[in-house]
Order: structure tokens, then sequence, then C-alpha cells
């Protein structure tokens, strides 16, 4: 009777050999691996390490027992190995000769039993939530122009949004960032995806939506893997989950700035209604129009001031210019006193005094022309200078500038300033005028 298979072919050496410490070890090793090629092995991990060549140690055990594990660098497993996790894994058995001890080498790995799975959830999700990543909130957009989606390129869930968005935000340009919504490297490539959107410098998405359709636990388990919660949570772009069902619950759910139900009803949330839009618009053209009205009532309240102004402005010139006209004759009047009274004096002066005196007068007259110029001169400047302004006043109130910049006035047949559209109606349309800054156009 065999008692143990993994001895059954050391008898090849003869009962009276003499082993070596090597070659015990390795028949030993031979012989573990031909029976246990492949198996599948249920229990809890315990002492998890990651070497930095990418293998990961770890060991196996249930309430008595414990086995070493491998995982070799590229093996495939389609979620993140935790301390603690209970495991089935499918591998071989083999020894390691050197310390002579078996281990496992693991090929494939699974999480025991929908149970366990949620455990699990509960506890990273109190870990990202201790962490802080579930608190960030950002607003969406209201009209966004770019909607990036992150879901896989096969399967109904793309085409159901696209057509979606196309009855009710047609104008919104979609970029697709394709991914594997499940199992191996899923997790990785999402992440990936997010993070690629927010580096993008042209067409970067206002609003990002992170889809794909209903599933088991396991099938939706990429979306609960920390790699993905720590991109959406550095997002500067803002995220909507649309992960499964409306009963699905995935920890992205948590970290979005906001959840939909269904991929479709993500693109509901990201845009607005098309009537609602119109009614934006119609009440802006509203507001509008009657901006518009209103700036022309202030315009033409402002031409109507401006030729007020210009009459008045008119009245000061002349006003001025007589005053200057009286002051030169004034002037010219004291002048010419001046000299009689000095022509005077002149005749009644002794005739031997008469060149001495003349001299004398010749500088004094010289010397009071000389103060009469300069007295004109500032005079003559200031008067200059007060013209000059009310010139400046008198162009700067001139309704031909506001002409100029593209508004006009009208007029009936007598002349008449029309101020108001219902003037305008019960007018005669002839003799009714345009007048623009190059002319005048009549309507009849």
């Amino acid at each position: 009777m065999k008692t143990n298979l993994a001895f059954d072919n050391l008898h090849i050496f003869g009962e009276e050999k003499i082993f070596s410490v090597s070659e015990l070890s390795f028949a030993i090793k031979g012989a573990v691996e031909r029976h246990f090629a492949s198996i599948k092995l249920r229990g809890e991990i315990s002492g998890l390490k990651t070497h930095t060549s990418g293998h990961t140690y770890f060991s196996l055990k249930d309430d008595t027992s414990l086995i070493n594990a491998i995982c070799w660098r590229g093996t495939k497993v389609g979620f993140k190995l935790e301390e603690g996790m209970e495991v089935v894994v499918t591998g071989k058995v083999t020894s390691y000769p050197a310390r002579s001890q078996y281990q496992l080498i693991v090929e494939e790995a699974t999480i025991a039993g929908e149970g366990a799975l949620l455990k699990l959830l509960n506890e990273r999700k109190k870990h990202f939530a201790a962490l802080g990543y579930f608190d960030k909130k950002q607003r969406l957009p209201k009209y966004p122009k770019i909607i990036g989606i992150v879901t896989s390129k096969t399967g109904a869930v793309l085409q159901d949004m696209r057509h979606r968005l196309e009855d009710r935000y047609p104008f919104c340009h979609v970029v697709v960032w394709p991914t594997n919504v499940q199992g191996t490297g899923a997790a990785d490539q999402v992440a990936q995806a997010i993070r690629g959107f927010n580096f993008m410098l042209e067409k970067r998405p206002d609003v990002l939506i992170v889809a794909r359709g209903g599933g088991s636990i396991e099938d939706l388990w990429a979306f609960n893997e920390e790699v993905v919660i720590k991109a959406v949570y550095d997002s500067r772009i803002p995220i909507i989950s649309a992960i499964g069902h409306e009963t699905d619950t995935t920890l992205i759910d948590y970290a979005s700035d906001l959840r939909a139900p269904t991929p479709t009803a993500a693109i509901e949330l990201a845009t607005p209604v098309l009537s609602e839009i119109r009614e934006v618009l119609s009440g802006s053209g509203i507001r509008i129009s009657s901006a518009t009205s209103r700036i022309i009532r202030e315009l033409s309240s402002r031409v109507q001031m401006c030729n007020k102004s210009l009459s008045s402005s008119q009245f000061a010139i002349i006003n001025i210019s007589q005053k200057f006209d009286d002051k030169v004759e004034r002037f010219e009047n004291a002048i010419l006193s001046f000299l009689q009274k000095e022509n005077l004096k002149l005749k009644t002066k002794k005739l031997m005094q008469l060149d001495s005196y003349i001299n004398l007068k010749k500088h004094q007259y010289s010397s009071v022309n000389k103060r009469l110029e300069r007295a004109s001169d500032v005079y003559l400047q200031t008067i200059h200078e007060k013209i000059k302004s009310l010139f400046v006043r008198l162009e700067q109130s001139s309704f031909m500038k506001i002409l100029g910049k593209g508004f006009c006035f009208i007029t009936n047949a007598k002349g008449e300033t029309i101020n108001t559209k219902k003037e305008f109606c019960t007018q005669n349309r002839a003799g009714i005028s345009l007048h623009f800054v190059d002319g005048e156009v009549s309507l009849d």
C-alpha cells in the first residue's frame, strides 16, 4: 500500500545507496512537482512582501497549517494581493532545495467567494475614506463643450451613450479613451485614461464619464482598486461614474464628483436639456432688445442736449468776440487820447527845451509802448485760449461725433426730431429723413 505518492520513485537509487543532501533534495523536488503539477488551493494571505524585482512572496494559511507561495513578476492576477485576503490560487507545488522547504508557484488567483469580496470592499471603503479620497467634489460645467468617455470600445454602452447625447445635446464633442473594464490590467488602463485626459493641452474635456455595463462584483472589481480611486481623486476634470446598474456600487462612485445609475443617465447629468437652452437664449434676446432700446433713447436724449449746448456755445463765442472788439476799440481810443495830450504838452514847452523834451518823451513813449505791447500780447493770448477752449467744448458737444459712431436721428417734414416709436408711426412718411454723419436720406 502506498502511503506517500511523493516518494514512490525513490527506489530507483537502490536500497543500499547513500544519498548526498543535494541528491535527496532534488529527488524530493522532482517527486513533488510531478504529483502536484497543477492544484487549486484556498487560504488566507499572510506575510505579503513584494521584492524590488517585482516578484511577490507570501504564505497561504488556514486554521492549522501554512504554505509558502510565490507570484512571479508578470503573472496575471486580476486584482491587488493584500494582507489577510482570502483567495483561491491555481499553481504548482515545488521545493526549494537550498532550504529544504516546499512552496507553491502561483499561476492564477481569484478572491474566495462574494462574502470575502464584500468584506474586502468595506475595508477598502473605510481605508479610502480615512485618506480623504471621498471628500473632494467639483462642480460640473453647465454647458460642456467636450465630454471625455472612459469605457470599452466594444459593447452597447458606448453606442447607447452616443445616441443619448445626439438626442439631447448634439452641440457637444465627444472624445473616447477605450480601455478594458474588467480583468487583468483593467484598473491600470482606466487610471491611465483619467490621467491622460488631465494631461491634454488641446481638446481637453470639460467633464469625464467613466462607464461600463452591469456585472457581478468580480466583474466590477477593477473600479474598487486604489490606482483608480487615486486617479479620480487627483483629477482636475470633474468625473461622473456610471458603473453597472443602479443597484451596483463600486468605490469609484464615492470618489467621483457625481454618480449616475446608468451610463445613459450619466449623459443626462452631464448635459443640459435642449429646450432649456432655447429658453435661456430667448430670454437673453429679450433682454438684449430691451437694453438696445434703452441705449437708443439715452443717445437720442444726449443728442438733444448737445444741440442745446451747441446753441449756447455759439452765443458765448459771439459775446466774447463783441467784448474783444470793444476792448480793442477802447485801447485805440486810449492811445489816441494819450498822443493828443502829449502833443499838447509839447506845444507849451519852451523852444529851447524842445529837443531834450522830445527825447525824453520818446523814451517814455517807447517804454509805454512796450508795456502796452506786452499787455496786449498777454490779453490776446488769454482771449485766444478761451476761444480755443470754447471751440473744443463746441466740438465735443457736437452731435456729429455721435453720428460718427454709427448712430442717426430722424426728422419729419418740418425738421422736428422724432424721438419715439409712437411719434414715428403717427407721422406721414413723406418728408421723413434719416440724418447720418455724411448726409441725410429721405424715406419718400
